[in-house]
Formats: C-alpha cells, sequence, structure tokens
C-alpha cells in the first residue's frame, strides 16, 4: 500500500492538480490517506507529486497510523475494542498486516481513509524541493519516518 501526505497548500494551484487532490481526499494540509498500490492511483501521484510526499507504508507505521488517528463513522476513535467486537481482528498490528496484503480494506471496516495528522514536528526540510533534491516532496523511501515525525 502507499501512504500520501499532503504538504502544500492551494496557492497559486492548478485546476487539473486540484481536482486530482479533490479525488484522492486530500482537501487540507497535513492530511495522510492509504491506497493500494495500482496503475489508476499511481498515475494520479505522479500528477500531484510537486504537492505530496509518497511511499510505501510498512505494517508498524500503518498500525501506529491506525491506532493513534484512525476514526469511524461520526468522527469516532478507532479503539481495540471495536476491532475485537465488530472484525476479525484482535489488534492494530493485525488489521495492519491484513490491510498491507490486501486480505481487506478500510472501506470494508467502516473506517475512515483519512488520517488528520500534526504538523511535523521539528519542521520539514522544504517543501520546495524533492526528497532526492534534499526536501520533502515526492517520494519517500524513509516514509515512515515523516509519518513517525507527523504522528
Amino acid at each position: 500500500m502507499f501512504a500520501i501526505i499532503r504538504l502544500r497548500g492551494e496557492v497559486n494551484l492548478r485546476p487539473e492538480i486540484k481536482s486530482t487532490l479533490e479525488m484522492l481526499r486530500m482537501h487540507r494540509v497535513n492530511h495522510c490517506i492509504v491506497v493500494p498500490e495500482d496503475e489508476h492511483f499511481r498515475g494520479m501521484i505522479q500528477k500531484v507529486k510537486d504537492y505530496v510526499a509518497w511511499g510505501k507504508i510498512d505494517d508498524q507505521s500503518l498500525a501506529m497510523l491506525l491506532e493513534r488517528r484512525g476514526r469511524l463513522a461520526g468522527n469516532l476513535r478507532l479503539t481495540e475494542d471495536f476491532l475485537k467486537e465488530k472484525t476479525a481482528y484482535r489488534s492494530f498490528a493485525e488489521l495492519a498486516a491484513a490491510l498491507n496484503s490486501g486480505a481487506t480494506s478500510l472501506k470494508d471496516l467502516g473506517i475512515k481513509p483519512i488520517f488528520r495528522l500534526h504538523p511535523a514536528r521539528k519542521g520539514l526540510k522544504t517543501i520546495k524541493k524533492t526528497a532526492q533534491q534534499g526536501g520533502d516532496l515526492g517520494f519517500r523511501a524513509d516514509l515512515a519516518d515523516l509519518i513517525k515525525k507527523m504522528r
């Protein structure tokens, strides 16, 4: 699965990029979504790569996101009690492993696909350069570090 974090705002945003961000349900800065790895989402990511940070998410980071930032319908927190009562999973780690393997999806479980994160602790390097140039945008192999900073 891919995690995508929006880092830049809407000022001077081209309409086609704005519509792509809306299709991805990324309406605000510091929102994170988790999407499957397929060619449709890859194309959308390629279009908005100058406004987001993205990369593969590991089970541990996904479990942390679900535990700290996971929400249900009605803006209720996602808890282990809900997992034990309403799903076949007993912990956030089990759920994260099932999501990463494709055995289930957030929509099937009634979990919102958007995670509202804090601004990065100790700040970002720059939102004008890609990760390969020393900034924070674009593909990141170490996305877990950014998610941990924004937990």
